[in-house]
């Protein structure tokens, strides 16, 4: 074969190879360039960082939020259905990491993990230093005593007494608020504990983890000695400043609050939606 037509075959095969391979994919969109259907694997936008897995900081031990199966010993929870819910719509898998309390926005702030799915409530300073979706629950405080105590009837009647809270958690904030001395415990179990004990004179919590307190226990030995109606509490999802998730996890909220998933978690762990 002459050097003329060894040239030319050269130039045939490699335009065949050419026209029968891929075209690279857009660092933009993930979709090979000149057409073709959208990489599914491949998320746009600020999803894209999450590499098709949602990590979750989450206590584990605070029911009925986020507990543990007493049959299968499987994580579960209102917190967690709604996260898990939200994660499908997003097309992520959830992975949750379970953390105490006083420790969980530290995770989250390393980059342990993506959020947080613990009845985070709203205060300043979360919205200052997170980025928070939109309420997902809405609850309101709780006072609870033993069940022989007359003295704490209101707000006024918790000043100069002492309650049992996680360090950091807005119920430690109101006691505060309040005039209470503060003596910090691990989780909303204990602390009921230690008003049991007479160690502390109250605990303030939520209403909806006061209710599933007594309707699983059946325990008289403590009570709700009042509620602050006026001071509802909402509860969101938190994520790094500047990761843009939040704004994609509300996209999701809205579509589980529209076709009625948001509604049917309350309604299976608290008898009625939640979310409003």
């Amino acid at each position: 074969m002459s050097i003329k037509h060894l040239v030319s075959a050269v130039a045939v095969t490699a335009v065949a190879l050419t026209a029968c391979s891929s075209p690279a994919p857009t660092p933009e969109t993930g979709t090979p360039a000149g057409g073709g259907s959208p990489a599914a694997s491949v998320p746009a936008g600020p999803l894209a960082s999450l590499n098709g897995v949602l990590r979750i900081g989450t206590e584990g031990t605070y029911a009925p939020f986020t507990f543990h199966d007493p049959t299968t010993n499987e994580l579960t929870g209102y917190d967690i259905e709604v996260i898990t819910a939200v994660a499908e719509k997003l097309g992520l898998k959830p992975e949750f990491f379970e953390v105490k309390w006083d420790g969980i926005f530290a995770g989250l702030d390393s980059g342990r993990y993506d959020t947080i799915a613990n009845e985070v409530s709203t205060n300043d300073e979360r919205r200052e230093r997170y980025e928070l979706t939109a309420p997902f629950s809405v609850s309101y405080p709780v006072a609870i005593v033993k069940a022989d105590n007359t003295a704490i009837t209101d707000i006024a009647s918790l000043k100069g007494k002492t309650t049992a809270q996680t360090a950091t958690s807005n119920w430690a904030d109101y006691a505060r608020e309040y005039g209470a001395t503060v003596e910090a415990v691990d989780g909303f179990v204990e602390s009921v504990a230690v008003v049991k004990d007479g160690r502390v004179d109250f605990t303030l919590n939520d209403n909806l983890s006061a209710l599933d307190y007594f309707s699983t226990t059946k325990d008289d030995t403590v009570k709700i000695a009042f509620d602050i109606k006026d001071r509802p509490v909402t509860q969101v999802f938190p994520f790094v400043k500047g990761s843009g998730l939040a704004a994609e996890v509300d996209k999701a909220l809205a579509e589980i609050g529209a076709d009625g998933t948001l509604a049917a978690i309350g309604v299976k762990y608290f008898g009625q939606d939640i979310s409003k």
